[in-house]
């Protein structure tokens, strides 16, 4: 599959009836988040911490175990549930820091203008995710909230699958991150625009053969 270089001047997109939205680092910029929790729980273990988001992004990826895994986490030593826990506990103290993505306020009204329905659609626990959005302003704008039922991070697919059975007649376009949310819109048979500056890098993202967007503002003033 050739690779789509980031969205290009004058690139107009394919009109979509409906917008899935991925959540971390498509809605909230928790990059520098993510990176200050994890070096925590690399520190308390003596193992080397992140030393910035150029080499995050270049190991980060689904599924989680597997990203801390490569950062030296040895799950024969303790188990998995054991550092989410931890993570998820150093996250929470630090997120209501973190801000919007460039451009999200402005991309979520232009789609309520167009009276575009959006939904999210996140590997984050639900009960995580409904607070993150009400703190931030935005939950209203979405008809739907889709997180999972733990705090593990695996995979977004059993949802994607449930929703597009719900939704099977309509038009939509998944907005993410990550090679994870490629992969999630292509389980539902619907297109996928990935948004860099997230979780992972443009050389990584373009490898999907899916257009790639600078920014919010590149995506959505091409709608």
């Amino acid at each position: 599959m050739i690779p789509v270089s980031l969205c290009r001047p004058n690139q107009t997109m394919k009109k979509y009836n409906y917008i899935l939205w991925d959540f971390n680092g498509t809605i909230l910029d928790d990059v520098q988040t993510g990176i200050d929790s994890v070096n925590v729980l690399l520190s308390d273990r003596g193992l080397p911490i992140i030393p910035s988001k150029e080499v995050y992004r270049a190991v980060f990826g689904f599924p989680i175990r597997d990203y801390y895994g490569r950062l030296g986490f040895d799950f024969s030593k303790e188990p998995y549930e054991k550092v989410a826990v931890e993570w998820v506990n150093q996250y929470l103290s630090r997120v209501q820091e973190a801000p919007l993505c460039p451009g999200v306020f402005e991309a979520l009204n232009f789609f309520r203008e167009q009276k575009i329905p959006q939904s999210i659609l996140s590997a984050t626990k639900l009960e995580m995710l409904q607070g993150q959005l009400q703190n931030l302003g935005i939950r209203t704008y979405f008809e739907e909230v889709m997180g999972l039922d733990n705090i593990y991070a695996t995979s977004k697919e059993a949802l994607a699958l449930s929703w597009k059975e719900r939704h099977f007649d309509v038009e939509a376009v998944m907005i993410g991150d990550t090679v994870h949310d490629y992969e999630v819109a292509q389980a539902m048979g619907i297109d996928c625009v990935l948004i860099s500056g997230g979780h992972q890098p443009v050389d990584v993202l373009e490898k999907c053969g899916c257009p790639v967007c600078a920014n919010l503002h590149d995506f959505y003033t091409r709608f």
